[in-house]
């Protein structure tokens, strides 16, 4: 188990090779706002694309930044009816009163916009918990 949070170990590798949020985004080919979440401890768990791309940044394997990421504990039955509320509530921009359904705090809710193979905007609603291990993929 890591003392530090994901969040705490990329913003000391960053400052450790001596680059800043914005000079880390273009070594790493991330945007901005991906270096920016991950550092505010908004993302708790990174795709492996992602974690590579940060690795080459800072000049880490990937396995090393993995560490630091939250495990995800699955043994929990999740209500599929109330996922899926949630997530129209999400795309509906009614997050203020969502609330993890396993130890109640507050959701941190998102929009990931994509294309499909014939170029349509498709709209993915994710949210997770900061405080267990509950998300919306």
């Amino acid at each position: 188990m890591q003392d530090i949070s994901l969040a705490q170990y990329i913003s000391k590798q960053r400052e450790k090779v001596g680059l800043s949020q914005t000079g880390l985004s273009k070594k790493s080919n991330l945007p901005l706002s991906v270096i920016e979440d991950i550092e505010s401890g908004k993302e708790l768990f990174l795709p492996s694309t992602h974690r590579q791309q940060l690795a080459k940044g800072l000049k880490l394997l990937p396995m090393d930044i993995k560490k630091y990421e939250k495990v995800i504990d699955s043994s929990f039955d999740t209500d599929m009816e109330l996922v899926e509320f949630m997530r129209r509530a999400i795309l509906g921009g009614e997050t203020d009163e969502l609330r993890c359904p396993i130890c109640g705090s507050e959701l941190t809710t998102k929009i990931v916009k994509m294309y499909d193979l014939e170029d349509n905007l498709v709209l993915h609603p994710k949210a997770n918990c900061k405080k267990c291990p509950f998300q919306i993929k």
